[in-house]
């Protein structure tokens, strides 16, 4: 059985047709949900993923501008949240399309709505224990940020920031290793696992990017501070 916590949940309901996004929204509120967003395209299924990050998405795979499967390869690129594809398809080799593009489940129109939220229940259920049971789900929190491990994400007050791969994995061994000063050459072993020779510029541009994303002030950082002759390090 869910707990409370789970049933407040952020489901996001991506459908162009709109008498099934009410379908899915009455079951769902009828079952104890309270926090269903709806979504009648892909670029409002992209945009509302990044900014209202989601917990659960159940997506349809035949969208206006751009089909489910290219939607769930974008959110794959920044998020491992669940999805639920929807679909009027039953070849298996569209299933098999879904699940290599990382899709969790896939339900053929019409479907159950009791099945749907057996689903549901269960995915966040898996969702929830693996938070708090498993060791890669830590959350790093300084300021007004957390730095989501699980989902790996950077948010400010809630709401995601933009972040390249390399930027993500450089803040996270900086908070692995918070005020601890860090040598230029242990950053480039560590997150770009190079050596150290010629490369000192890479590691300059991209403190410098992460300091305009995670800085008031980039010239005057408060956590991503340089240590002259040393390195750098980041003060929480």
């Amino acid at each position: 059985m869910l707990t409370g916590g789970n049933y407040s949940k952020k489901i996001l309901v991506v459908d162009d047709d709109e008498s099934i996004l009410l379908m899915i929204e009455t079951v769902l509120k009828k079952e104890g949900y309270t926090n269903i967003q709806k979504a009648s395209n892909a670029k409002s299924a992209v945009d509302m993923t990044k900014q209202a990050i989601p917990d659960l998405i159940i997506l349809d795979v035949m969208l206006p501008d751009l089909d489910g499967y290219a939607v769930c390869k974008e959110i794959r690129t920044y998020s491992m949240v669940p999805i639920i594809f929807l679909s009027a398809r039953s070849d298996e080799s569209d299933k098999l399309i879904s699940y290599a593009l990382g899709g969790d489940e896939y339900m053929t129109k019409p479907f159950s709505p009791k099945e749907l939220v057996a689903k549901i229940s269960a995915m966040l259920t898996r969702q929830e224990y693996y938070e708090k049971h498993t060791e890669k789900s830590r959350k790093y929190e300084f300021g007004e940020y957390l730095l989501d491990t699980s989902r790996k994400l950077l948010l400010k007050n809630g709401r995601n920031i933009e972040i390249t791969a390399k930027e993500y994995k450089l803040l996270e061994y900086f908070l692995e290793n918070k005020n601890i000063t860090l040598s230029k050459e242990k950053l480039l072993n560590n997150v770009w696992e190079m050596d150290y020779d010629g490369y000192e510029n890479t590691v300059m541009v991209h403190i410098r990017h992460l300091r305009e994303k995670i800085e008031e002030d980039p010239s005057n950082p408060v956590y991503l501070k340089t240590v002259k002759g040393r390195g750098y390090i980041f003060v929480v």
